[in-house]
């Protein structure tokens, strides 16, 4: 991984700053994307500091005329990239009738719309080149449903179903496709969106641990480094995840019950 460059979304705080610093460390050439320059800059004096290199584009990724020129910026700045990291999400996990229209809206703009425009910025002179990875961060809830958390979810899916539409599609022009599956994740996520927590399902902290930023990050860079085209961690959700394709209505009831349990809990 010596010498490449790396394109990071989300990366001015939590799994996406945590990521960085992890492909910096390995000697990557890492270019974070975030809307927040004070904190994208934060985060790469980080870089700088302990030998790294680092550069900031700030943009907003819901938007794809931004978008673009970011992309055509990096493309004549610093070439083109052998890695893109599609981190960044946004969005509170709420029951649908609390959920306005424009919420929802949002929702499938980050994370959805933004790998779809990076992606499409990008992915023209990665082919031409004929190699490189992309990379789609999700979390179990692309494959599973449980309550009030609807729209949220829903753009989870559309991330996994693109990524794995993508990884098909570009398999004979020699670029991979990766899918990160991240289960909890203890980040600033929480403290921005207020009152998800409360909507999270309980789980067995023995058998699905919530996992910490350093554990998000070495997953993801691990699973990059092997060419993985899907990454689940903790892997205990590829059972639940098979167990739900075989007996959906076991594993929604079972879903529902832990919804209820984690409520009464707050």
């Amino acid at each position: 991984m010596t010498e490449k460059l790396a394109v990071i979304t989300g990366a001015s705080s939590g799994i996406g700053a945590e990521t960085v610093r992890r492909l910096a460390a390995k000697g990557y050439r890492c270019l974070l994307l975030a809307r927040n320059r004070e904190r994208l800059e934060s985060v790469a004096g980080d870089i700088r500091e302990a030998g790294g290199h680092a550069s900031v584009y700030p943009v907003d990724l819901a938007d794809a005329y931004a978008v673009q020129r970011v992309a055509d910026s990096i493309l004549d700045e610093a070439g083109v990239p052998d890695l893109v990291v599609n981190n960044a999400g946004a969005g509170s996990w709420k029951p649908f009738l609390e959920t306005s229209v424009e919420e929802a809206v949002a929702m499938m703009a980050v994370p959805y719309f933004a790998g779809v425009y990076l992606t499409r910025a990008l992915l023209p002179a990665m082919v031409m080149r004929g190699s490189g990875r992309l990379a789609y961060v999700a979390s179990p809830g692309a494959y599973l449903g449980w309550p009030n958390a609807s729209t949220y979810l829903a753009a989870r899916h559309a991330v996994k179903g693109f990524a794995e539409a993508l990884r098909s599609e570009l398999k004979p022009s020699g670029i991979g496709v990766t899918l990160l599956v991240l289960g909890t994740v203890e980040s600033p996520y929480w403290d921005h969106n207020p009152g998800s927590r409360e909507n999270l399902p309980a789980a067995d902290e023995r058998l699905l641990p919530t996992l910490t930023l350093a554990d998000a990050a070495d997953a993801i860079v691990d699973g990059l480094e092997k060419g993985k085209p899907l990454v689940v961690k903790p892997s205990l959700y590829r059972a639940i995840f098979l167990l739900n394709a075989i007996v959906p209505g076991l594993v929604a009831s079972q879903l529902r019950k832990a919804s209820k349990k984690a409520r009464r809990k707050v």
